[in-house]
């Protein structure tokens, strides 16, 4: 994590507790069923990575430094950090997030909206992404009031290493 955009430096941060969402418990609102229904938004994986990770740092305050940015971007061009972006019916980038994969463990990092609902319709289709390649883990780092909507549980980190451990075993892709 970084102080700032600008932030040359980094500093390595784990939680104590993690925020997870179980594979067999996410949920979305019946409104974001609809909007997926109505198909509002399309989704694409990985065709703008870096708009999506700067989208995620354009903000007041921001973890996510021009050095953290470059960071992903390197780790997306060998195949372990990807984006899930929702385009609108006019072609604009309208939400997405990204997270890094390694074995079958996903490790969502930001997400982002300029529309509403658009960043919810993405954990939404990162979601049947993860679920349709044999992922096992699905780590959110924190647990916060937003997250737990969708499912979001805290684990003690005795759990949460076992989970990894068993993850980082099993091979599964982020691919449609």
């Amino acid at each position: 994590m970084s102080e700032s955009r600008e932030d040359e430096a980094v500093a390595w941060y784990s939680a104590r507790v993690r925020g997870i969402i179980p594979m067999d418990g996410f949920r979305v609102s019946k409104n974001v069923l609809r909007i997926i229904r109505q198909e509002r938004f399309e989704c694409r994986i990985d065709t703008c990575f870096r708009t999506v990770v700067e989208e995620c740092a354009n903000r007041k305050t921001t973890w996510i430094s021009n050095l953290i940015i470059n960071s992903f971007e390197v780790l997306h061009l060998s195949g372990h950090a990807h984006s899930v972006e929702m385009f609108d019916k006019n072609g604009e980038l309208a939400g997405g997030l990204y997270g890094v994969s390694l074995g079958a463990a996903f490790f969502g990092e930001s997400m982002f909206r300029h529309q509403k609902e658009a960043d919810k319709a993405a954990l939404w289709h990162c979601y049947n992404i993860l679920q349709k390649n044999g992922f096992m883990l699905w780590d959110t780092q924190f647990y916060t009031d937003h997250l737990s909507q969708f499912g979001c549980v805290k684990i003690p980190p005795d759990q949460y290493q076992r989970l990894l451990r068993q993850a980082l075993k099993k091979k599964a892709s982020f691919k449609v």
